[in-house]
């Protein structure tokens, strides 16, 4: 395709609807509109000049802000979609097996889709993709042309570009002295002026007209740090359990950060001594004060073979509390719950009749052993055990976790007169003896229990571009709501003052500031066309 060269003699690219140096008309379709469309200066643009090649159509495609909304529509109905059922990271069952026993058909189309892991499904992550693709190619198509029509842009334009401005009016009368005093005023109001052979082109705010692809470039930014939160490692949100006592490889670390839980504090208001929170201590009962772990952090030294018990050093302690996380290399420890789970249940073997008790057994709850040995030919096997006991659909005895929150046991009870043993199913509040009548039974006691601290592990390093990006974003909105492109023609022609002007927005704004640069002259108010064609409109 080639080049189109204007009268005047500039060479514009193909497709340019309006010359980029004098305004002249070169597309025949605009020659039918009695105003000139300056949205983009009718520069060429490459979306509305090429379909020829695959290149172009994809071009075309993204490049459209029709294709731009509905890519944004579709993705905010897919997100909130994922709202309907709880993502995959707040249960603690297998995805495949949760969603079709909790929500049947429905639950299992919902997992079939990819709405489970929303945020981290492919076709998810494609529609930001695509999101971004149409902003950079919308971006691209209108910003470049519109920079090099607005620098190439000559002082002396043609009479059709001037005569359908909105803003034109004619004087017959010519006064060179008028030339001056508008010069003297369009400086004053800061416009940067240019002369070209007696005649004026007085423009200011051309940088507004960047502003939305500004607003481009911030969401490009956002969106890039968005994506980065799926890249392992770059975005880290993880629960962690650690019991006191123990330690427990903090998550998303690579193995090499561990977390020891010394000791887990919970501190109520007194309300003798914190009068202030008296009336609230006593309309709820306890009020928390404090939830506090004393942890150490260590750093895992070396290599470890699988199976041996890693090497630690020591890296700092700390005091974690609400609001006040362990930071170290970007990773930050926050305190958010706790819970007391059982640690030991004590039973004592016991004679149903006369309750005479033949020894006791301690339960470690997270490791039992297979044999409890009471002495004088009494023991107890544990033939099974159920940490978080519940009867399945077949009515048989299971587990929901390894969890002990609702411990059962079946036991086989050995003394010298039954050495075969009797049998008998342990649970809280429950006893079930599957053989009869049995002359023992285990005798409930005690149970121990220890706190267990629940932290959030994160960290997030692709931050930094959602902050940039929104701050960007908002320089775009501020830079075009709050400024506007102005543009004032003054030109001599064949004897006649021909005022013309153009503004991207605020034309009342624009009016008056032309009546003040046309103060102290003898040069007229030039007209509102499309306002005068309104009301032309009207009168017919």
């Amino acid at each position: 395709m080639k080049d189109v060269k204007c009268e005047c003699g500039h060479v514009n690219p193909h497709g340019t609807v309006l010359c980029e140096a004098c305004g002249k008309v070169l597309d025949e379709n605009e020659k039918k509109n009695p105003l000139l469309d300056m949205r983009y200066e009718g520069s060429a643009r490459r979306s509305q000049t090429y379909n020829k090649t695959i290149i172009d159509k994809i071009w075309n495609f993204f490049s459209s802000v029709k294709v731009g909304v509905w890519l944004i529509i579709i993705t905010l109905i897919a997100s909130s979609l994922g709202t309907i059922l709880p993502q995959e990271m707040y249960i603690d069952q297998p995805p495949e097996v949760y969603y079709e026993e909790e929500y049947g058909w429905f639950g299992k189309l919902y997992y079939q889709l990819g709405f489970n892991d929303l945020y981290g499904s492919w076709w998810y992550l494609l529609l930001i993709a695509m999101i971004g693709i149409s902003l950079v190619i919308c971006s691209l198509d209108r910003v470049v042309p519109l920079y090099k029509a607005l620098k190439a842009q000559r002082v002396t334009r043609h009479e059709g570009f001037l005569k359908r401005q909105r803003v034109f009016g004619v004087n017959t009368h010519v006064d060179n002295d008028d030339f001056t005093v508008i010069k003297k005023h369009l400086k004053e109001k800061r416009y940067q002026v240019r002369e070209e052979n007696g005649n004026i082109l007085a423009e200011k705010g051309r940088f507004s007209r960047w502003g939305p692809y500004v607003n481009h470039v911030g969401l490009i930014i956002f969106l890039f740090g968005g994506m980065l939160r799926f890249v392992p490692g770059m975005y880290v949100n993880e629960n962690l359990w650690v019991r006191e006592g123990e330690t427990a490889l903090v998550p998303e670390t690579g193995e090499k950060l561990y977390l020891r839980n010394n000791q887990f504090i919970l501190q109520h208001y007194d309300k003798n001594k914190d009068k202030t929170f008296k009336k609230a201590i006593e309309e709820a009962g306890e009020v928390v004060k404090n939830y506090q772990s004393n942890v150490i952090l260590y750093n895992r030294v070396g290599e470890n073979i699988p199976g041996e018990k890693p090497k630690l050093e020591k890296i700092k302690d700390y005091k974690v509390r609400v609001n006040h996380p362990l930071t170290y290399e970007g990773y930050s420890i926050f305190q958010a719950s706790f819970r007391s789970d059982l640690e030991a249940m004590t039973f004592a073997l016991t004679n149903k009749k006369t309750n005479q008790s033949f020894g006791e057994m301690k339960i470690n709850l997270r490791n039992p052993k297979s044999v409890y040995e009471l002495g004088n030919g009494y023991s107890v096997k544990v033939l099974s055990y159920f940490p978080d006991f519940e009867f399945g659909k077949n009515g048989e005895p299971s587990t929901k976790s390894r969890v002990p929150n609702n411990p059962a046991f079946v036991f086989r009870m050995i003394s010298p007169e039954n050495p075969k043993g009797e049998t008998s199913f342990v649970a809280i509040r429950q006893t079930i003896e599957p053989s009869g009548n049995n002359t023992y039974k285990m005798a409930f006691k005690g149970i121990e229990t220890k706190n267990v601290s629940g932290f959030i592990v994160r960290k997030d390093s692709s931050l930094w571009a959602i902050i940039l990006g929104g701050i960007i974003f908002m320089i775009g909105v501020i830079q075009g709501a709050y400024w506007n492109h102005r543009r004032i023609w003054v030109q001599n022609k064949n004897g006649e003052v021909w005022i013309a002007a153009h503004t991207n927005k605020n034309w009342y704004g624009l009016k008056r500031e032309i009546e003040s640069v046309l103060t102290d002259t003898k040069l007229n108010m030039p007209e509102d066309q499309l306002q005068t064609e309104k009301q032309d409109k009207e009168v017919v």
